[in-house]
């Protein structure tokens, strides 16, 4: 597995094993078994990636939103909303966006196969993508140059994949690797976008400039 590049900023790699950090309100597992029993149309980790993605992109985009995205017209709101599963999924992230030592994306554990975890990542990115482009701050691509290229980047990972059996020590640490770079890469795209999204960048936060 060939790790992407970062190229609009360095940052240091977690090891591997630490990008399904304890932290998270709500387990893969949990998550995904809800989503099933919901009819959700995304797997699990695009469904995250897409509440990241809208977050980044709107101030307004709420719970009943992100439900609509993802579970089937016919699907129930009213159950949906009593899910403490999904609430919790989105309260987390709404809090933990912005804060650079709380934020993960949601991926399968450790003990996953790599190639399953590497299939989830890929997930993960198309759908921030696809919420990074659903959301109301206008035209998402009227971002920076340094923003310009993590999103093409995100773009990248979404063709990322590990054959069964490649399941190697540095392919591990190579995973490890581009987790972070999302992971960091949300965060700054966060911050770039908070005067589309009508909001004024926390004092401190990181800057990709």
């Amino acid at each position: 597995m060939d790790a992407v590049v970062p190229t609009a900023f360095s940052f240091v790699p977690l090891a591997p094993g630490l990008y399904n950090s304890p932290m998270l309100a709500a387990t893969y597992d949990d998550f995904e078994r809800v989503l099933r029993e919901a009819r959700a149309l995304p797997e699990p980790a695009e469904a995250h990636g897409t509440l990241a993605g809208a977050l980044c992109s709107s101030r307004d985009y709420g719970l009943i939103e992100w439900l609509h995205e993802i579970l089937p017209d016919d699907s129930p709101d009213e159950a949906a909303l009593r899910s403490s599963v999904l609430q919790s999924v989105y309260d987390t992230m709404v809090r933990s966006l912005g804060n650079d030592s709380d934020f993960q994306p949601l991926l399968p554990d450790d003990d996953a196969p790599l190639s399953d975890r590497a299939d989830a990542l890929s997930s993960w990115c198309q759908g921030f993508l696809y919420g990074l482009g659903s959301g109301t701050t206008g035209d998402p691509g009227k971002v920076s140059v340094e923003a310009g290229e993590i999103i093409r980047d995100f773009t990248e990972i979404t063709h990322v994949g590990v054959d069964a059996g490649d399941e190697t020590e540095e392919n591990e640490v190579a995973f490890a690797e581009v987790v972070e770079f999302v992971r960091v890469g949300v965060q700054l795209l966060f911050v770039e976008l908070a005067p589309a999204r009508g909001e004024e960048p926390e004092p401190g936060a990181a800057s990709i400039h």
